[in-house]
């Protein structure tokens, strides 16, 4: 039953999230739960888990006594949050392609098969899947648990922006391709171009996040 409710608390988030990514909830929107429940089809008990997972992530602005409100997400501030991350997956990348054993060679190889039919089928949610997947390979394969740890954390923030790049075809085969690239060089156990590879996957993500971003804006002014 916990478990239950954990994956529906999580699903409902990652709702709510991309709507406040898509420009669905503008800046500044009361979150309530009445409306959020309604909305969603579920009961307000997931909504409200929902809602502190959403203010962990930065997205929501939780105060007591008071509504919950979606939070204004800066260019500066999604800027600052992808330089971050950019630079510790290449700092992943660095060490994996140092450090993956043999299993985590071949399942990188696997994976990156995968995303390569998902992009030619034109399946979105798939790539997605397979998008994440490459990436968690790739950070435990640096062997390093702090690293992981921090990484992991940071990348939780830009998830909702990261799945929505995906809306845009042409990002898909763009990121096949960026991939290509950090494949390529891990597994020619090349650390330094991994690093670089890795580095300037997360920016041209970023980039996608804030056309994202300004797309939103543009239906919240419209």
């Amino acid at each position: 039953m916990t478990v239950h409710r954990g994956r529906m608390s999580n699903d409902v988030c990652q709702r709510i999230a991309d709507e406040i990514v898509l420009g669905h909830f503008p800046p500044g929107t009361r979150m309530e739960e009445a409306m959020l429940a309604e909305r969603l089809g579920v009961s307000r008990t997931p909504i409200r888990e929902a809602l502190r997972q959403l203010a962990t992530l930065g997205l929501i602005e939780l105060r007591p006594n008071r509504s919950a409100t979606v939070a204004l997400i800066t260019e500066d501030r999604l800027t600052h949050l992808f330089e971050s991350i950019g630079d510790l997956e290449a700092a992943c990348a660095r060490y994996a392609a140092m450090r993956m054993t043999e299993a985590q060679r071949t399942q990188l190889r696997d994976v990156h098969a995968e995303g390569f039919a998902a992009m030619q089928a034109r399946n979105v949610q798939r790539y997605h899947e397979l998008n994440s997947q490459l990436h968690d390979v790739i950070l435990h394969g640096s062997h390093n648990p702090e690293l992981i740890e921090v990484t992991q954390n940071l990348q939780k923030r830009a998830n909702a922006y990261r799945r929505n790049q995906f809306m845009q075809i042409a990002r898909v085969a763009a990121s096949y391709e960026e991939h290509c690239g950090i494949v390529e060089a891990l597994l020619a156990y090349d650390a330094a171009n991994a690093y670089r590879q890795m580095r300037a996957h997360v920016h041209h993500a970023h980039d996608a996040a804030s056309g994202l971003r300004a797309l939103s804006f543009e239906k919240t002014a419209g």
